[in-house]
């Protein structure tokens, strides 16, 4: 089994997808361990450190990468099967801005009434109970919430030369934040330049669905990811496959867009699958499909498409990279 650890240092953190020389090259098959940073840095770590005060635009949401998959050209897909997603931290953050999120006004969204307060939320990260713990900042109530993992922020370097900030998720990946990108799930992404320069980050101890404030309980993770790649096999916007599900993802503005987007995707990657007519998958997603909400607070907005593999006959998608990832992972689990 071939391990690679990575953890950079807060000089080698990545804002963009694309413009950037890798990091390492990793072959296919292997078991990445890698640190990732959270959606300030590390610098918010108390109530009194507002991101405005602290944190630099464009510095934010860094991510860890890029890596150069040998062997990766245009037209294959990358494989990621997040192994786990642990929280290094035992507390994480959340905030509200001025200028972003759903409620407030925003630079696209122009309103003469005073933005939001910029505060600060901190909770308690309990690994070992599974939850994290919420507190009011303005009243005396805290509450404790499931602990659920997750990466807001994968992606690999766009076509054409392109490099994209890492807060906007597009074709190629990048902030989503949904949460069904969580362990367990395998993440397909398109390869656009040469190697794919796939980056990870933004983890999540938990995030409702919308991200509504425009921030989740961010934290710093400790992920192990196995890397495949799928030679041949183009991947038109980021999928994502675990072991009940298939999804397919869209972002675009408004979020009607990106709804259709993950509705195409699911559609037509159904009737690849299975060989139905594409009206057929059509119909049976309609009836059978699940529409979860990833973002509607970043430049583009993201939405999942979601239908049970039980009723396609549990189909094997990209050469089932998903069943032997998950098991590559499960020999790296009971050999640590």
């Amino acid at each position: 089994m071939n391990v690679v650890s990575y953890r950079p240092t807060p000089e080698e953190l990545s804002y963009t997808f694309g413009g950037r020389s890798p990091v390492a090259t990793i072959a296919p098959g292997t078991i990445l361990e890698i640190y990732t940073e959270d959606c300030f840095g590390g610098r918010v770590r108390g109530p009194a450190d507002l991101p405005s005060r602290v944190c630099e635009f464009p510095y934010l949401n860094p991510v860890t990468g890029p890596f150069h998959v040998a062997g990766a050209e245009p037209g294959d897909t990358i494989a990621l099967h997040f192994v786990s997603i642990e929280p290094a931290r035992d507390w994480a953050v959340s905030t509200t801005f001025p200028h972003f999120g759903a409620l407030t006004t925003t630079h696209t969204t122009a309103m003469l009434h005073p933005p939001l307060d910029e505060v600060v939320w901190m909770y308690d990260v309990d690994v070992e109970k599974g939850v994290v713990r919420y507190h009011a900042r303005r009243g005396d109530f805290s509450v404790e919430m499931p602990l659920d993992p997750m990466h807001g922020t994968v992606g690999v370097a766009p076509a054409a030369s392109e490099s994209r900030m890492t807060i906007t998720p597009d074709a190629h990946g990048g902030n989503m934040d949904t949460p069904e990108l969580r362990a367990g799930v395998t993440l397909y992404l398109g390869v656009n330049v040469e190697g794919g320069l796939f980056s990870v980050g933004d983890g999540h101890c938990r995030q409702g669905h919308g991200e509504v404030c425009g921030t989740a309980v961010e934290a710093a993770m400790n992920t192990v990811v196995a890397v495949e790649l799928v030679k041949g096999v183009g991947t038109p916007w980021p999928r994502m496959e675990d072991d009940d599900h298939l999804m397919s993802t869209g972002s675009a503005r408004p979020l009607e867009d990106a709804y259709r987007i993950s509705q195409h995707d699911l559609v037509t990657w159904t009737a690849s699958l299975t060989g139905l007519d594409t009206l057929d998958a059509y119909q049976l997603i309609s009836q059978g499909g699940e529409a979860p909400v990833g973002n509607v607070v970043d430049t583009n907005y993201t939405m999942v498409a979601k239908l049970p593999k039980a009723y396609l006959g549990r189909p094997e998608a990209y050469e089932s990279a998903h069943s032997r990832l998950r098991a590559l992972g499960e020999r790296y689990l009971s050999s640590r």
